[in-house]
């Protein structure tokens, strides 16, 4: 009976108590949700700077949520399930807005809709990714990529032609322009929900003699993101760009050799 008291109790307790690593993730990912709302205001207040910065910010809370999550081993649904509506707000629904304010206000009738074609994008790519954790068929090297654009890289590049601009004001005639901005959104719309295989660092291994030549690259990155870092985000946004193709080619590479591994296992067999 004693037992069955303290069983009780002890079930209560749980009810009532949260441990502190439960709530941390949760707080990042709040953060996230809370900076991207905030670049809504800014939005419309043309305030565009904050406006970027905020989406950002967003970004930068993103990314570390997930990580304490796996240090501290506090990972949940409702955690990963918060995640997602932080990222449409923050990535879908924050760039999508700055950049109708900015550019596509004025496009009589179709400004909106490109806006909405990207938001809708950022939302079904969400979805598939929520769907894809819980696949356990997926073959292994898909662990090195993401299946389409990921939600903060999809807004960066929303923003690319912003971040060049706060640099270069006289390329807005281009940059500013209703047609370069609505192609832009349909473009990475359409990279969000294509099944393309873009490079995820989450797994990547570096080989022990590239250690100084990348800490000398992040020395550089982090001295240009202080000088000019407008620009230094617009540019790393066209490598990123640029490195889809690559991407494609290293994935063939890749689901090759597994393919042959798995055909030399079959025959060992």
């Amino acid at each position: 009976m004693k037992n069955l008291n303290d069983k009780i109790l002890l079930s209560k307790q749980k009810l009532t108590e949260i441990p502190f690593r439960k709530l941390a993730p949760n707080m990042l990912t709040m953060m996230a949700l809370c900076s991207g709302v905030t670049s809504i205001r800014y939005s419309i207040a043309e305030d565009w700077t904050k406006a970027v910065i905020c989406i950002f910010l967003a970004a930068f809370f993103d990314g570390l949520d997930g990580r304490v999550a796996r240090f501290l081993k506090a990972s949940s649904k409702f955690g990963a399930e918060l995640d997602s509506l932080s990222d449409f707000v923050s990535f879908g629904v924050a760039p999508a807005i700055l950049i109708y304010q900015w550019s596509l206000f004025d496009l009589p009738k179709f400004g909106w809709l490109f806006c909405l074609i990207f938001a809708m994008g950022m939302s079904m790519r969400l979805a598939r990714f929520n769907t894809m954790l819980d696949d356990s068929s997926v073959p292994e090297y898909w662990s090195h990529y993401f299946t389409g654009v990921p939600a903060p890289a999809a807004a960066a590049l929303a923003l690319m032609p912003v971040l060049i601009w706060f640099d270069f004001p006289q390329t807005e005639c281009f940059l500013r322009s209703n047609a370069f901005c609505a192609i832009l959104m349909v473009i990475v719309a359409l990279l969000m929900v294509s099944r393309i295989p873009t490079v995820s660092v989450k797994k990547t291994k570096v080989h022990t003699s590239m250690f100084v030549p990348l800490m000398l690259a992040v020395v550089l990155f982090i001295n240009f993101i202080l000088v000019q870092p407008w620009l230094t985000l617009g540019i790393m946004c066209g490598l990123y760009l640029c490195s889809i193709p690559l991407s494609i080619i290293s994935f063939m590479k890749a689901k090759k050799r597994f393919e042959i591994s798995q055909k030399d296992y079959i025959k060992k067999a």
